[in-house]
């Protein structure tokens, strides 16, 4: 294991994003903040740093605890990162989830002017 890790590669080693490229990207667009501060992708971590993002309605934080050589399985990224997120996080996730407007087209052909109406406002038919 090396020293330490620019952000981007780090992010995406622990499986935190799908593609580096992606990790890049919201670094830097500012949505990933290193101890609370917005960062350049090719910032150097350092073990305990924290690291937080917006994941949907919730914030997600993560400490450095090391850093893999490259990217890892998953049962593996718990050697590498630990969920600082609080319960009440999740919580929010949950009831995000609960309230979502689901979303049920038949498939019978195209739409009626009602029936794109009730698409539009969400409810299935």
């Amino acid at each position: 294991m090396s020293e330490n890790h620019r952000i981007d590669k780090w992010l995406w080693s622990v499986r935190l994003y799908k593609t580096r490229s992606l990790a890049a990207e919201s670094v830097r667009g500012g949505k990933i903040k290193l101890n609370g501060e917005p960062v350049k992708p090719s910032k150097e971590l350092k073990v305990n740093d924290t690291i937080s993002f917006r994941f949907g309605p919730i914030i997600k934080s993560f400490r450095v605890v090391g850093f893999p050589t490259s990217r890892v399985g998953a049962p593996l990224v718990k050697e590498y990162c630990e969920d600082l997120t609080p319960p009440e996080e999740y919580e929010k996730l949950k009831v995000a989830r609960e309230f979502e407007k689901p979303f049920f087209y038949t498939g019978k052909g195209r739409p009626t002017k009602k029936d794109r109406r009730k698409l539009d406002e969400g409810f299935g038919y």
